[in-house]
């Protein structure tokens, strides 16, 4: 699939996805970074209307917030960033990332911290509970798309595929 037809995709399933409300943008208000990004997202209910550049530094230039956002948030604003990184306009920021992380074939069944029982996969089982299988199928053609942009990623997609974006999208391959 080329690069235009993967934003299509991405565009077409997170269309309707609801802004989440000021007050749920941000997991929690523990950090520093937490309550900027709150601050700096604070109204933008439009994804489409951030600059690469914004969403490339948010929080506060840190470029960190895929990790700071609530579940739903999260949700709303991850195809700006797949977007933006289709198009190469990401220079801090690796969407990728979020997507693949923990879903290795080596951290699946590693748990969280020690004194939780809950594995990574089941953490991102949790993140991606909102996600319909049409949004979870573009995250499929976006991670597609990326195995064949950056070599050095082909491994980790795979493996995230496997052991999980294709069977929430109802695909097999």
């Amino acid at each position: 699939m080329d690069a235009a037809a993967v934003k299509d995709r991405i565009r077409a399933a997170f269309a309707s996805v609801e802004y989440p409300g000021d007050d749920q943008l941000v997991a929690s208000q523990e950090s520093e970074d937490h309550g900027l990004l709150a601050q700096e997202l604070k109204g933008k209910n439009d994804w489409r209307a951030l600059t690469p550049r914004f969403i490339d530094q948010a929080p506060n230039g840190s470029g960190s917030a895929l990790s700071l956002f609530s579940d739903a948030a999260f949700r709303f604003y991850l195809p700006a960033f797949l977007i933006a990184d289709v198009d190469g306009a990401l220079n801090q920021c690796a969407p990728v990332f979020s997507l693949y992380g923990g879903l290795e074939n080596d951290m699946v069944k590693q748990r969280v911290d020690r004194s939780a029982p809950r594995t990574y996969l089941e953490l991102k089982r949790d993140q991606f509970a909102g996600f319909s299988s049409e949004q979870a199928s573009a995250v499929v053609d976006y991670l597609r798309w990326k195995q064949e942009a950056d070599a050095s990623s082909r491994g980790p997609i795979e493996q995230a595929l496997k052991n999980f974006w294709l069977e929430r999208a109802g695909r097999f391959s």
